[in-house]
């Protein structure tokens, strides 16, 4: 019998509190559920989110009864606030998180490299944002709490999964014992150590590298900016690395490597931390301020993912699916993503509006996904934590070369987490315009933000359905088009259209913003009225067009919807 506890876990700033957990004894018989989430975390309940966003009841099923301790994701981009826009969280993230867009990297005492992320006046959010996750979870609990098509279990663990025909049936294990429960789709986002990923005997395909880094968050006054911190080499840990976050509520973030041969155990002994924590605050010039251990742990670095996500009726995703470094502000970054795409994929799927070709998509594309990531972040992690003699000896002469040479500083910019693009993808549209653009974001990128007014982006108004971008100044959207919408709405499918450009309401149109000064059409590379482009339901680009009409808009719903 599962018996989660119930003691409140412990923090300097954030107050836990344990709910009650879902009972079978005080719920009427269980249903068969068109969803099923194993997973309470970003992943998790992103996808929930999503789903219940498409129409589509689920259920979540969390071991535990409290969000999780400690830092862990604390990094959060651009783009996976534009993600948890759609969501409907992203507001109570940037109230209560710290923005940022430099680094910093040191060697010897020297800085070396300033890393700059480019930020303008059409991004709404800062490209990073540090928030602890527990503080995301609970946002996003609050947000599936509100949802009527989410139903939220605390304290159920699954605990076998079984492949039907058509179905998946897993045993879930209550304080009060066990119930079956049934689901057209078993969402795997159990986690790094997934057991349904093991129940099924599935093997992560990869590398893992045997550096450990021990993370510290602790309480205290650091008269720094909100900016990352890379210490290389550093003179109380030679050869080693190590990286500091301020994150809310007057806790720093400090990640250090371990020397070779170093185990967990013996690092996370509170005197050795005390020590090395010490050391640190020596080095950057504040010995002896005073601070307090709130949590630490320890990880490694591992490049892994599953070469296919979806398994008979269950589809694995976040770092159930694959486990990626830190470097680079990867993990959430990425299940946020994995979580999008995969909520529109699976509902459009299970609402009849295209065929399973369309769930293996979204795996092929994750899957790509998480291999691009996993090239770049294998580089970071190799500077970051020399794999071998090697290794070392290159990125030490980088290191050391770095001190009088400025054209091998940017050697140690590492990759930060973007979105994938979907250049190769199945649903973009063959016989569009995509090679013909000279500026605009391209197939499968996700699309550039435009600044409408002080307080209102282009993607305040996206998202949740295809979206077609139509670039005129005419009174009407041409009816050879409004046709197509029409009959494309007709078979449930949600399609809005924004016409662009016009001073004045454009019949035919769900929404026109007007471009009095051109920036919108120059920033997409549009010349002249009549182009457009056509949006997935995660806002990714499948269409463009120089020129529209309604065979090209049919043929790119038709490709976009495979059945």
């Amino acid at each position: 019998m599962h018996q989660p506890t119930t003691d409140p876990r412990p923090s300097i700033y954030y107050s836990y509190k344990v709910f009650q957990p879902w009972l079978p004894s005080a719920n009427p018989a269980q249903q068969k559920q068109p969803v099923v989430i194993a997973g309470s975390g970003p992943a998790g309940m992103v996808t929930a989110l999503e789903l219940a966003r498409h129409g589509v009841a689920s259920v979540v099923l969390t071991p535990e009864l409290q969000f999780s301790q400690g830092s862990r994701a604390i990094c959060f981009t651009r783009r996976s606030m534009e993600i948890l826009q759609q969501v409907g969280v992203a507001d109570r993230m940037t109230e209560g998180g710290l923005p940022w867009r430099f680094g910093n990297s040191f060697y010897r005492g020297q800085r070396v490299f300033r890393m700059e992320a480019p930020h303008d006046a059409d991004d709404r959010f800062f490209p990073i944002i540090n928030v602890q996750q527990q503080f995301m979870e609970e946002y996003l609990f609050d947000a599936c709490a509100a949802s009527p098509l989410i139903d939220f279990r605390w304290g159920n663990k699954v605990t076998q999964v079984t492949q039907k025909n058509g179905f998946a049936e897993v045993q879930v294990d209550t304080p009060e014992g066990e119930y079956t429960l049934q689901a057209d789709w078993l969402v795997a986002a159990d986690g790094g150590r997934s057991p349904i990923r093991t129940a099924l005997d599935l093997k992560l395909e990869g590398a893992s590298y045997e550096g450990f880094f021990v993370i510290a968050d602790i309480k205290i006054d650091l008269p720094l900016p909100t900016e990352r911190l890379a210490y290389f080499d550093p003179e109380w840990n030679p050869g080693n690395t190590i990286l500091m976050h301020r994150e809310p509520h007057g806790i720093w973030r400090v990640d250090y490597q371990l020397p070779e041969g170093e185990t967990p155990e013996e690092a996370l002994q509170p005197e050795s931390m005390k020590t090395r924590i010490n050391a640190q605050l020596k080095m950057i010039g504040h010995e002896g301020t005073p601070w307090q251990m709130d949590w630490s742990s320890v990880y490694s670095a591992r490049t892994l993912t599953l070469p296919d996500y979806v398994h008979g009726n269950v589809i694995f995703t976040g770092d159930a699916a694959h486990l990626l470094p830190i470097f680079g502000v990867r993990g959430a970054n990425t299940a946020f993503q994995d979580a999008q795409s995969l909520g529109w994929h699976l509902a459009f799927l299970l609402k009849g509006l295209a065929g399973p070709k369309l769930l293996a998509n979204h795996s092929t594309e994750r899957v790509g996904a998480a291999r691009e990531i996993i090239d770049e972040a294998g580089k970071s992690t190799r500077f970051m934590a020399p794999p071998s003699r090697g290794f070392r000896l290159l990125r030490d002469a980088v290191l050391s070369l770095s001190l009088s040479q400025a054209f091998v500083r940017p050697l140690y910019h590492w990759r930060t987490s973007r979105p994938h693009e979907y250049a190769g993808s199945m649903l973009n549209s063959a016989g569009d315009d995509n090679a013909l653009f000279r500026a605009g974001p391209a197939h499968g990128a996700p699309p550039q933000n435009i600044r409408l007014s002080a307080d209102d982006f282009l993607l305040d108004h996206l998202g949740g359905a295809f979206d077609l971008l139509y670039f005129t100044e005419a009174a009407a959207i041409p009816e050879p088009l409004q046709a197509v919408v029409a009959a494309t709405r007709q078979r449930g499918i949600p399609l809005r259209v924004v016409a662009v450009g016009a001073a004045h309401p454009v019949t035919g149109a769900d929404l026109t913003l007007a471009d009095a000064d051109g920036h919108f059409r120059h920033r997409y590379g549009v010349q002249a009225s009549g182009a457009g482009y056509l949006l997935r339901p995660d806002q990714h680009v499948c269409a463009r067009w120089l020129t529209l009409d309604a065979n090209r808009l049919q043929a790119a719903l038709n490709t976009a919807l495979p059945q």
